[in-house]
């Protein structure tokens, strides 16, 4: 799915005050067919708001948002969402949570289950179709919950921090998997994090947005080869990128605070 956005903005009313908040501002990009992008910025400057747009969840102000040159007007079987909080049915297991898209999209139990069974061994789940949520690990959890997304073989999917609530070392096994994983799907794939060595080591491209109102500060290209293995986050080339993308995000992150140090005068 190649995805063309030129002009968004998002604004919100807020309840209690009735003030107007611009999440987004005259963002545009393009992305290619079966490319992985990351997305990185300051807090609150619209990251999970453009993933929601492309997902058919929040409506834009302004602007037009095409996937293969057709317009968002709502949710769609072409594209899936994991979100932070892996959010599975407690009274499902693990393979009857897999199967629980393919059952909305009114697919047999039977064959519901036939195709879960590719995706759970693709997500190295093998051997525990039959547990519960409650019985196995956080990081188990989110590889259910990647598998959910997967299953329906969606044109695009939308990541929004899934790794977010993982340890360190975790964060790093399920980033290997989402690199293995996406090697066998090639789906065109935005992914939202704060963390800069996460964005360079998955990503294709990296969309840097601005503080909020969120913009594009600059596009930053990704030319690692892959497979990639974890090594090479040590090498001087990642370390290059790495400190150039803190650079940036540096420059919000005092606006953000400049931010908040206008709002917080009387």
């Amino acid at each position: 799915m190649k995805i063309d956005i030129t002009g968004l903005s998002v604004e919100y009313i807020m309840r209690r005050s009735g003030d107007k908040l611009i999440a987004l501002k005259e963002v545009g990009f393009s992305i290619a067919t079966g490319k992985f992008v990351c997305v990185i910025g300051p807090s609150g400057c619209g990251k999970s708001t453009l993933l929601k747009v492309l997902a058919g969840l929040q409506s834009p102000s302004a602007g037009e948002v095409l996937l293969d040159a057709a317009p968002v007007q709502g949710p769609g079987k072409n594209r899936a969402m994991v979100f932070q909080s892996a959010a599975l049915l407690p009274w499902r297991t693990v393979l009857r949570n897999v199967t629980y898209g393919l059952e909305l999209q009114g697919v047999s139990i039977q064959e519901a289950e036939k195709i879960a069974g590719d995706f759970i061994d693709m997500a190295g789940l093998s051997g525990f179709e039959e547990s519960y949520p409650r019985e196995i690990s956080g990081g188990m959890q989110q590889r259910v919950n990647l598998a959910r997304a997967l299953v329906t073989r969606p044109d695009l999917l939308l990541m929004d921090e899934p790794f977010s609530n993982l340890d360190p070392q975790l964060r790093n096994v399920m980033q290997l998997e989402v690199e293995r994983i996406w090697e066998q799907t090639r789906q065109t794939t935005l992914f939202v994090t704060h963390l800069i060595n996460e964005a360079i080591f998955l990503a294709d491209e990296i969309i840097v947005l601005t503080a909020r109102p969120g913009r594009i500060k600059e596009i930053v290209p990704i030319n690692f080869p892959r497979p990639r293995k974890l090594g090479i986050k040590k090498t001087p080339e990642f370390h290059v990128l790495e400190d150039r993308l803190s650079e940036l995000m540096d420059q919000e992150f005092h606006e953000v605070v400049y931010q908040q140090s206008q709002d917080d005068r009387p």
